[in-house]
């Protein structure tokens, strides 16, 4: 089943290089740890039942079935339907994939898609569990979730309803990956009825955290054929889904089924007749019924085509693969869903690839009452409106360079809550409106294609009601390699006008001090790991203590009392911006860390220096066990040591002489 296709905190974050968690900094979903779990399980010679998610008509939900049906169910191990069970069993691959009972299509064409695309289904799919080895019930997968990847925990307990699978159904009768992946994301949405119709959209984005473009079919876009083959080539994920009424599943006489969702799983250029064909290859979840017209299994389409081209792309099975013809597919189908991690398909026009695409995000909270909503949006109230700006460097006349997401996160413990109308204004610098885009769905999204520039994106919600979302801001850049650290690298926008800056600290200051004109040392612990836990590379190096920030504070405040007015955070803030340009150029391999002779060239592009002696004393003081400096540490040893040097510049112009040793500058720096 398909839900209806969408048709066409408050103030400025922290701008991030990619999403706030990764598959190596895992979220624990309802709090529980994998390996702790089956080690228990292990120690006692137990299977594992998941309580959270238990073997009872609360995990299928009190709506999908007639109460009579629910009753019946029954829940039954791998290890009670076959004598030798796998996880998976050569490969991993889209035709292991049969839809049951529930109309969950949308998850399972972006679950087809993700098996054609490894680099994001080993992120999914973990290798450490199976049915030889440790075996105690238990299994885990990750998705994505509004900026971080969650590791969700399940038991092997599979729903049966008169002994037949109620969730998807593997083609090969031992193996197990399909249906114990859906029985995780069936938790992470809250039941197996909330897997009963949804976004083909929103399943992409969770499968790979990536961002998703829909394209109408009925308003393709002149560049159809080529966004379909750079989607290709660049191995984004794709889907696609007829109209009609999703809870009847209308089979037409052609083979299309209405109100259903695909994979498309190819889209490639043939020699056909004395030119060339474009056509589209597309699999249905349901693993079988396929397309009857021109370009399908036994379509005499074929016979016009060299046998090379023809052995290579013609499966000539009943396993709900077809091809298409580019035309005959956009009159049977709807909408094609695209996804990757940057918009590569808009790639088309790079003709010597060397762009890339940048990308900046802001994760916040929109509150009702200021005048962003949509019918109040006006130039004068742009400067009190949350902005987020971003610049344009190059310019790209055929194609699209930037492309905007925003993502709406659900409040806490309300998986089917509705989604509200939200969207997002793009501006100039002087507020004027160049678009607005609004809809009714999780996922807002809109490819632009801008001159350079610098721009702001203004969210808004069309109705009164506080969100919490995830703006992520994509960017073409001609020069990526040479000038990354300031394209992609998490930080402030240093290259838009400063009073675009200054609201941008100043927002982030108001609201942390909650009406107050000062902040204390409380106060800025939770501002600043506000700020670094939206980055993977920030996060990395751990989080401000309350300790780190008194000490932050007492170098920064100039009254002596403890706090931080306004002007001290605005000073603060120039501050970090400084040393996050310096700590991402310097750490050359994206580690997170700085070596020793990394620390070294980053004192020194701050315009200090340090001798060997104080850059092995600084590296003891800062460094972890093994001499590596995180963003945290980093920021506070270069507060330090950036007080010190003005400290002694000031008494050396007074007349003072100066001479320290390596031990007395150390003292300095940890110490005061």
């Amino acid at each position: 089943m398909l839900a209806p296709s969408s048709a066409a905190m408050s103030e400025q974050g922290w701008q991030t290089s990619g999403a706030t968690g990764s598959p190596q900094n895992l979220r624990k979903f309802k709090s529980q740890d994998f390996r702790e779990l089956r080690a228990s399980c292990l120690s006692q010679g137990l299977l594992f039942e998941d309580s959270t998610f238990p073997a009872h008509v609360s995990s299928i939900g009190p709506s999908l079935l007639p109460q009579e049906k629910l009753w019946r169910i029954q829940w039954k191990r791998p290890t009670e339907l076959q004598r030798n069970p796998h996880l998976i069993t050569d490969g991993v691959s889209r035709f292991d994939i049969m839809q049951g009972e529930i109309g969950d299509c949308w998850m399972l064409a972006a679950l087809g898609s993700l098996t054609l695309r490894k680099q994001f289904l080993e992120n999914v799919l973990p290798k450490d569990q199976g049915f030889q080895e440790d075996y105690a019930g238990i299994f885990h997968f990750r998705f994505w979730q509004y900026g971080e990847w969650v590791d969700v925990v399940i038991d092997d307990r599979l729903p049966f309803l008169n002994g037949r699978y109620l969730s998807v159904h593997p083609r090969t009768s031992n193996e197990f990956w399909p249906s114990l992946l859906e029985k995780a994301y069936a938790k992470l949405q809250g039941s197996y009825q909330n897997l009963n119709g949804g976004y083909l959209s929103d399943a992409l984005v969770d499968l790979t955290g990536g961002v998703q473009v829909q394209f109408s079919l009925k308003e393709p876009p002149s560049d159809l054929e080529e966004i379909l083959r750079a989607a290709d080539r660049s191995r984004c994920l794709m889907g696609c889904s007829t109209s009609g009424q999703s809870s009847r599943n209308i089979e037409l006489r052609n083979g299309i089924v209405q109100g259903h969702a695909y994979t498309v799983t190819g889209a490639v250029k043939v020699p056909y007749k004395n030119g060339w064909k474009h056509i589209i290859r597309i699999w249905n979840p349901w693993g079988h019924g396929e397309w009857k017209g021109p370009w399908s299994d036994n379509s005499p389409q074929w016979d016009r085509v060299e046998p090379k081209y023809r052995e290579a792309l013609l499966r000539n099975k009943d396993d709900g693969e077809f091809w298409m013809c580019c035309k005959d597919f956009q009159e049977q189908f709807s909408w094609l869903y695209i996804c990757n991690n940057t918009p590569t398909f808009l790639d088309f026009g790079d003709e010597h690839g060397r762009a890339a695409w940048s990308l900046t995000t802001y994760s916040s909270l929109w509150s009702p009452g200021l005048p962003s909503r949509r019918s109040r949006y006006s130039r004068g109230a742009a400067s009190t409106n949350p902005q987020y700006f971003f610049k344009v460097l190059d310019h790209y006349p055929k194609t699209r360079n930037v492309a905007i997401s925003l993502m709406q996160k659900p409040a806490e413990h309300v998986q089917d809550e509705r989604n509200l109308g939200i969207g997002f204004f793009i501006t100039t610098e002087n507020s004027r409106v160049l678009k607005q885009t609004f809809l009714q769905a999780r996922d807002v999204t809109s490819c632009l294609t801008l001159s350079p520039g610098t721009y702001a994106v203004v969210p808004a919600a069309a109705e009164d009601q506080e969100f919490q979302f995830l703006l992520r801001i994509f960017i073409k850049n001609q020069d990526y390699h040479e000038n990354s650290s300031s394209l992609t690298s998490p930080g402030l926008p240093m290259d838009v006008p400063r009073q675009n800056q200054d609201s941008s600290y100043k927002a982030l200051f108001l609201r942390h001090a909650k009406q107050g004109s000062t902040i204390d040392a409380s106060q800025l612990k939770q501002l600043l790991n506000e700020v670094i836990s939206q980055d993977e590379m920030t996060s990395l190096g751990g989080r401000f203590s309350f300790d780190s920030c008194r000490g932050i504070l007492a170098l920064m405040d100039l009254n002596s009392n403890g706090r931080l007015t306004l002007q001290e955070f605005r000073s603060l803030w120039r501050s970090l911006t400084k040393y996050r340009e310096i700590f991402f150029k310097e750490d050359r391999n994206r580690s997170g860390f700085l070596d020793v002779a990394e620390l070294e060239n980053a004192i020194q592009a701050a315009g200090l220096s340090v001798d060997v002696v104080l850059l092995r004393l600084l590296t003891l003081r800062y460094g972890d066990g093994a001499g590596r400096v995180g963003f945290r540490d980093f920021v506070c040893c270069m507060l330090r040591l950036d007080t010190m040097s003005h400290a002694f510049q000031n008494l050396a112009e007074g007349g003072s002489q100066i001479s320290m040793t390596a031990m007395e500058w150390l003292t300095l720096v940890m110490y005061t």
